[in-house]
């Protein structure tokens, strides 16, 4: 048995962008960052580092989630890993792992609407806008 599942929370780098294949499906792609904390070796000191990771998803949601989501926004996601590879115009190999996301929640406290892209309510944690981190006193450098 293998689990593949993932869940997120970071901010939009830019805004979405949704697009059609020639059967109809819409995409809606986007990219988050979230900060990693590690220690810096030479000095000792403790360091936000970025993280971005692709994000896709498929379907009506896609399209709707497309005219709410904009860059800068604070949102979590529930869904899988998937790893694609493809071939350049050169001929070179690549690779990337993306997330498919099933639902994605607004976190950010401007919203207050608590809206979950897979079509019911937003949990109270998650329409109060606040973290961990706001709880701590750390700041989210974007």
């Amino acid at each position: 048995m293998s689990i593949n599942r993932v869940v997120l929370t970071g901010n939009l780098t830019r805004d979405p962008e949704l697009r059609a294949t020639a059967g109809g499906l819409n995409i809606l792609s986007m990219r988050i960052a979230f900060n990693d904390r590690r220690k810096n070796s030479d000095s000792g000191a403790w360091e936000d580092v970025p993280n971005y990771i692709d994000v896709t998803m498929f379907g009506a949601r896609g399209e709707s989630l497309s005219r709410m989501l904009t860059k800068g926004m604070r949102i979590g996601i529930d869904g899988k890993l998937r790893w694609r590879e493809w071939e350049t115009q050169q001929g070179d190999k690549r690779s990337a792992i993306e997330v498919i996301a099933d639902d994605i929640e607004f976190l950010d406290s401007r919203g207050g609407s608590g809206y979950s892209g897979s079509g019911g309510s937003g949990s109270a944690s998650a329409s109060s806008g606040g973290s961990a981190a706001d709880d701590l006193g750390e700041e989210i450098p974007f």
